[in-house]
């Protein structure tokens, strides 16, 4: 089972990017799946979360209205868009897969909810 992030980079305040995660094996049946961040210094932050089904959508309260979560199952890829991004996004993404419950709904927050872990895509937001 593996999560492997990719589509970070060096960007400008203001820019866009799109962040991918693709997993591979049985993981992505069934299973919601999330984005965190950690920025330097910081403890990890929920950015978004999507379920199984891809018709639920979660997002942590900084992200809302900028941040779009969405899956392909077909490709077994989910994906998070980032807009009008701010310095402060600056920060290592991480996706990660959890088995959609109704636990798992209730908590997409918390990275305790989550088995599957990928190693991280960095974003970097310049002035």
């Amino acid at each position: 089972v593996q999560l492997q992030a990719s589509g970070g980079g060096l960007v400008q305040a203001g820019d866009s990017l799109r962040l991918s995660c693709a997993v591979s094996g049985r993981t992505f049946d069934r299973h919601g799946l999330g984005w965190f961040r950690q920025a330097p210094g910081k403890e990890r932050e929920f950015v978004a979360a999507i379920s199984w089904t891809g018709r639920r959508t979660y997002y942590g309260n900084s992200m809302k209205g900028r941040f779009t979560i969405s899956r392909d199952n077909a490709k077994n890829t989910v994906y998070l868009q980032l807009n009008s991004l701010k310095l402060e996004d600056t920060a290592v993404y991480y996706c990660a897969a959890g088995l959609d419950t109704s636990d798992w709904r209730m908590s997409t927050w918390d990275s305790r909810t989550y088995d599957y872990w990928g190693q991280g895509t960095e974003v970097t937001v310049s002035s």
